[in-house]
């Protein structure tokens, strides 16, 4: 944080931060951020915006570096954040859904998520998953292995409907 970047705001744009300041639907960092280039531009430290609570000195200055470098709009907004990488591919994806709709092991009545990630693992060759995982990509397949699905007249089916086999051949 050696460049210190100066704040020097035309009248639009510094009413526009103080449209936004005063009411409307916006995010609560977009209100910080509006405050916080308010402040700089009338020559506030960035540890005196720190002490009025409108973010810390680091939040200041890439704030700040961001309207200098890139404008109003991307100092304001947030960068889309690339999140991780998938730990599951489509065929992994499948396999866990074939075993989803298998009867579950001996001794339950239902699978649990802690059941399907032990299986899983065994299954897939992996390390390890977390029940969380696995409940993810059941929940974006709308598979509900532990919930049985009657009319009243059938018995009872799994709520999946995959015609993959439980030990991984499609």
């Amino acid at each position: 944080m050696n460049a210190n970047y100066l704040v020097d705001l035309s009248d639009t744009e510094r009413q526009q931060l103080e449209a936004l300041n005063r009411g409307g639907i916006s995010s609560v960092r977009r209100i910080k951020r509006a405050n916080i280039l308010l402040m700089s531009n009338r020559g506030h430290t960035a540890a005196e915006i720190e002490a009025a609570g409108h973010g810390s000195t680091s939040t200041v200055y890439r704030t700040r570096q961001r309207l200098v470098e890139e404008g109003l709009e991307a100092a304001l907004s947030e960068a889309r954040r690339p999140g991780g990488k998938r730990l599951l591919d489509e065929k992994q994806e499948a396999v866990l859904v074939a075993t989803a709709c298998s009867p579950p092991p001996k001794g339950c009545a239902h699978w649990t998520l802690r059941l399907l990630a032990g299986r899983f693992v065994e299954l897939a060759d992996l390390d390890s998953i977390s029940p969380a995982t696995i409940g993810r990509r059941l929940h974006e397949k709308d598979i509900k292995p532990w919930q049985k699905k009657t009319d009243g007249t059938a018995p009872p089916t799994c709520s999946c409907s995959s015609t993959a086999t439980a030990d991984g051949g499609m």
